[in-house]
């Protein structure tokens, strides 16, 4: 029995690099139960355009539907929307949603983008917090909870601002502040409602070696009573369902046996056979 699904996927019709009709038959290739493109949300951000979808998203509607007739009986596709805490579009009409958070917005109301790149980072670090690390991280926490507190579908990279952090170059992971701030980010979810990724993407693309979120943060949800499910934030064909044995491996470490597949019936939990 195929135990996993795709469904944080981007293609080029936001950021990715292959075509949707690539990427569904990349994953029905891997063998997933399921496939959901979940394009960047349009936001009013200048440098996001060309890299998000347009506000109008009908082409971007009509190339899933498209793709769930072609796939019909042999794999789900689902219509997914990733929103981003600055979008200016909603969900509403798609049969699920990722709530991320990729930009934190300083003391001085600017918005700067965490995962960018390690440069930018640093420069937001230096020049809105005056090299305040646990600072940086409470503001990027604050638009988590912000976001948790809207209970999307799946929560996704819950600790993105650690993408450039494995060797603890701008905060220790381990610190009380640090993890408090994600703690009280992570309590705003709703583990009835909000599925929690364990996102493989940051390892594609070979940024870090372990999967989004911290362990702590894992064993936190599972105590809250949430589960998980497996993404790989793909943004090739090639990385659909990349890294998915090291995701289940960090998901059974924390506590959980099973996770959770979309499909096109609505959620189904499966062993974490993967």
């Amino acid at each position: 029995m195929r135990n996993f699904c795709s469904v944080h996927t981007h293609s080029t019709m936001c950021d990715g690099k292959d075509p949707l009709s690539e990427m569904a038959r990349a994953a029905y290739a891997a063998g997933a139960i399921s496939f959901g493109a979940s394009g960047h949300s349009h936001t009013p951000i200048p440098e996001d355009e060309g890299g998000v979808l347009p506000a109008d998203m009908t082409a971007y509607r009509a190339e899933v539907l498209r793709l769930r007739e072609e796939f019909a009986g042999r794999m789900d596709v689902l219509l997914g929307l990733e929103v981003d805490n600055c979008s200016d579009v909603t969900a509403e009409g798609f049969d699920y949603w990722i709530g991320s958070a990729h930009r934190l917005r300083g003391p001085g109301g600017t918005w700067h983008t965490v995962d960018w790149d390690a440069e930018r980072l640093e420069r937001c670090l230096r020049e809105e917090f005056e090299g305040n690390s646990l600072m940086m991280a409470r503001y990027y926490y604050d638009e988590v909870r912000r976001m948790a507190e809207k209970r999307p579908t799946i929560l996704g990279h819950v600790d993105l601002i650690a993408k450039f952090n494995e060797e603890g170059y701008f905060f220790d992971e381990e610190s009380p502040r640090y993890r408090a701030a994600a703690l009280d980010a992570l309590h705003a979810a709703d583990p009835k409602e909000t599925l929690l990724e364990i996102n493989t993407g940051a390892m594609s693309r070979g940024y870090r070696s372990v999967p989004y979120p911290a362990l702590f943060l894992l064993k936190e949800w599972r105590a809250m009573g949430g589960n998980v499910i497996l993404t790989a934030d793909a943004h090739s064909a090639e990385a659909v369902v990349f890294g998915y044995a090291r995701a289940a491996e960090l998901a059974r470490g924390a506590g959980f046996a099973r996770s959770v597949l979309l499909t096109r019936s609505g959620r189904e939990e499966r062993p974490l056979d993967i």
